[in-house]
């Protein structure tokens, strides 16, 4: 790793780094095939509940802290990044974040990004969850969040659990109503980004909004 980067190496192989050590006639490489072998891939094994993590032989709450720990170390990250005056400048920052902000969800979530004059983050709230449609979104409360914190444009952004990141009518609709109420107040909407399991949707790139 230290020769050619951490990219170099196989997810065996990072899990391995990890752990550290293996079990009674289990090395370490044999226990991070393990994982894979039960969860599928690291999106699954960072996603996975206690209890079933703990039930690999040779893995316990120790171990599910620490890596649970780690993903919040590369999501704050990711965050400090969207802080910085530049951080809005790449689409593949935002959704980095938006990654690791909707792992593990197992149902819709709606959050907000709220930015200032110079588009850097001021917060990230989780406003609203379920379906997004009409009746589970309230564009009252985004006004009034940005109103309270002074926002000078939002980024939206809600999860498919079904991995798909087509919007539907609904996204769209509750979009541009949004949009329309939003001007009012002088807050610019910068995007509305729908995220799946393997891919995400920017409605400011598709030209809609």
């Amino acid at each position: 790793m230290l020769a050619h980067g951490a990219a170099a190496l196989s997810d065996t192989e990072l899990l391995a780094i990890f752990l550290r050590t293996g079990t009674a006639g289990r090395s370490v490489m044999e226990l991070a095939g393990d994982l894979l072998a039960r969860f599928g891939n690291v999106k699954n094994i960072i996603d996975a509940d206690c209890d079933s993590f703990c039930q690999i032989k040779g893995l316990g709450q120790a171990k599910y802290c620490q890596l649970q720990a780690a993903s919040e170390l590369m999501l704050r990250h990711h965050k400090a990044a969207l802080g910085r005056p530049d951080g809005f400048s790449s689409p593949k920052a935002v959704t980095r974040f938006l990654r690791g902000h909707f792992s593990g969800r197992k149902h819709e979530v709606f959050a907000c990004l709220f930015l200032d004059n110079k588009n850097r983050l001021i917060a990230c709230r989780d406003l609203f969850q379920g379906t997004v449609d009409g009746a589970s979104v309230h564009p009252r409360v985004i006004a009034e969040q940005c109103l309270r914190l002074n926002a000078a444009a939002v980024i939206f952004a809600h999860n498919h659990p079904s991995g798909v990141s087509d919007p539907s009518q609904q996204d769209i609709a509750i979009t541009r109503r949004l949009v329309n109420l939003l001007d009012t107040l002088d807050v610019r909407v910068l995007d509305h980004f729908v995220i799946g399991y393997n891919n995400e949707f920017s409605m400011a790139e598709a030209g809609m909004l």
